[in-house]
């Protein structure tokens, strides 16, 4: 029934999902047994994490009521308690930023091999765009150690903690859609499948010959990648070397 429903910007599926278990969970019980309230309400948690378009969006739906229900009990908070932690996930991954990925970390040695595909030249400047606590610049700088790194966040907490992760590389708070790519060599993402299309038209555009698009995990859609990482990790390095002929422009 859940696949008949609208796509909405993630998270509001799960926001939804958890207000509506907690409405359902005070209401039934006012007038059953709470262990039957809370049966029914998960119910409905487990049924609408069909919403999420991967596994570990389901899992964050389904998960979020229950779990914030043992936290609520164990601590004995009011229910408006949870409204803290809400709060926090907020400021930290602000509304504007829903579109694109949430906070994974690039892997160690999931770049691992960028070096030996991309030829840049000396001093280069790369961008993680969207570069969150760090870990894809840490990521770019084993393989890229005399690039000029620069790392884009829209989100105040991950970019100072970024910065002081990472204090040899440039980071400023932005919006990666909004920034100008057309004077980096290289610009590294690690988004969601979504965003992709977007990607590529950004990049088509803005992006000069001889620069190099690479993204981990999800390809561009209708464009063929100049190669591919695999094999360091579970994830595929998937790497475009501009003009990206194939991109539909806008």
């Amino acid at each position: 029934m859940f696949k008949h429903l609208p796509s909405l910007i993630w998270p509001l599926p799960a926001l939804l999902t958890w207000l509506l278990s907690w409405v359902i969970f005070f209401g039934c019980s006012r007038v059953a047994p709470w262990w039957l309230a809370l049966l029914l309400a998960g119910v409905v948690s487990s049924l609408a994490s069909l919403w999420g378009h991967s596994w570990w969006r389901r899992l964050m739906i389904a998960a979020g009521f229950p779990l914030s229900f043992v936290v609520l009990s164990a601590s004995q908070l009011p229910a408006w308690g949870w409204l803290l932690p809400l709060a926090l996930l907020l400021l930290i991954y602000p509304i504007n930023a829903w579109r694109d990925a949430p906070v994974f970390p690039t892997p160690a040695l999931a770049l691992q091999g960028l070096a030996k595909v991309v030829k840049l030249p000396e001093q280069a400047v790369v961008l993680d765009a969207g570069c969150g606590l760090g870990d894809g610049l840490r990521a770019l700088r084993s393989e890229l150690p005399d690039a000029r790194l620069q790392g884009l966040e829209w989100s105040w907490p991950l970019t100072l903690a970024c910065a002081l992760r990472c204090p040899w590389a440039r980071v400023r708070r932005g919006d990666i859609w909004l920034a100008d790519w057309s004077g980096y060599q290289l610009v590294y993402l690690f988004q969601r499948p979504e965003s992709m299309g977007r990607a590529a038209v950004k990049a088509a555009t803005e992006m000069q010959p001889g620069s190099w698009l690479v993204s981990l995990d999800f390809q561009l859609p209708g464009v063929e990648a100049t190669a591919c990482l695999e094999g360091n990790s579970r994830h595929k390095v998937w790497i475009y070397a501009m003009p990206l002929d194939d991109a539909e422009r806008s």
